[in-house]
C-alpha cells in the first residue's frame, strides 16, 4: 500500500515537473520569437529611417546644385557682361579710365566669389576633388571677407579613399559649422585641424561666445541635430563641447566599421 502511494506521488511528481519544464521551454520559445520580431521590426524601422535621411540628402543635394547652377550661369554671365561693358566705355571714353576702373576691380573680384561660391555648392565637383584641399579652398574664400584668421592644419601623412557619400557629408558638414561661427560664434580665431593617420577626424575649434549645450537655442539645435544625423548616415559621430565664453570645439570622427 505504501509502496503504492509513493509509487504514485513520484509519478505525479514527474508529471508535474514535465509540464513545468514545458512551460518554461513555451516560454523561452515565445520569448525568442517576440526578441527576434522585435529585431525585425528595428530594422526595418532603421532601414526606414535610412532611407528617409538618404531622400532628405539628395533633396538637399539637389537644390544646391541648382543653385550653383544658377549662380554659375545666371549671375555669373551677368558680371561677366557688366564688366565687357566697363572695358568698352574705358576704351570709348578713356578720359573716365581712373573713375571705372575700381569699378571693373569689384565686379571681377565679385564675379570670382561668385564662381567659387558656385563650386563649393556643387557636389559633381567636390566628388572630383581632393577633400582636404576643397575644405583648404572654401577656408581661404571665406577668409577673403573676415577680419580675423581662420587657420587650417592638414595632417596628409596618409590618405584615404574617401566614397562620394562621404566627401560630400563632410564637407556639408564643414560648412554648416563655418556658418553657425559666423552668424553666431562672434569669435576672432578659427582653427581647422584635419588629420587621417589612422580614421579621419575633423576638429573646428573657434574663441566665440559659446553655449550651454543643454539649453542651446532652437535654431542652434536644429543645425546640431541636422549635422549628427549627416555624421550618422555616413557611420561618423559628432562631438560637441561647448562653454559660455569660452567658445566651441566640434569634432567629426570616423568610426571603426
Amino acid at each position: 500500500m505504501l509502496n503504492n502511494l509513493a509509487f504514485g506521488i513520484a509519478t505525479l511528481l514527474i508529471i508535474i515537473s514535465l509540464i513545468v519544464m514545458f512551460c518554461v521551454l513555451l516560454v523561452k520559445l515565445h520569448i525568442r520569437k517576440i526578441k527576434n520580431y522585435t529585431k525585425v521590426i528595428y530594422e526595418k524601422d532603421l532601414d526606414f529611417q535610412k532611407a528617409i535621411n538618404t531622400t532628405i540628402i539628395e533633396t538637399q543635394e539637389q537644390v544646391l546644385n541648382n543653385i550653383s547652377q544658377d549662380l554659375h550661369d545666371d549671375a555669373g554671365q551677368q558680371l561677366t557682361a557688366i564688366n565687357f561693358q566697363l572695358e568698352n566705355l574705358k576704351i570709348d571714353s578713356p578720359e573716365l579710365r581712373g573713375v571705372l576702373q575700381p569699378i571693373s576691380t569689384s565686379i571681377a573680384g565679385l564675379a570670382q566669389s561668385v564662381r567659387s561660391l558656385s563650386h563649393s555648392l556643387n557636389n559633381q565637383l567636390l566628388t572630383k576633388q581632393d577633400l582636404f584641399k576643397a575644405i583648404t579652398a572654401e577656408a581661404e574664400r571665406l577668409q577673403k571677407n573676415l577680419a580675423f584668421p581662420i587657420q587650417v592644419i592638414v595632417d596628409d601623412e596618409i590618405r584615404k579613399n574617401f566614397s562620394s557619400n562621404e566627401k560630400i557629408v563632410i564637407y556639408r558638414i564643414f560648412q554648416e559649422i563655418m556658418n553657425n561661427i559666423l552668424k553666431h560664434a562672434n569669435a576672432d580665431t578659427v582653427t581647422i585641424a584635419l588629420t587621417n593617420r589612422s580614421l579621419f577626424q575633423m576638429k573646428i575649434t573657434d574663441n566665440g561666445r559659446g553655449f550651454d549645450t543643454s539649453q542651446a537655442t532652437k535654431n542652434i539645435s536644429l543645425g546640431l541635430v541636422g549635422m549628427a544625423k549627416r555624421a550618422n548616415f555616413i557611420g561618423y559621430t559628432l562631438d560637441i563641447q561647448s562653454e559660455p565664453g569660452i567658445g566651441t570645439t566640434i569634432t567629426l570622427n570616423e568610426t571603426l566599421n
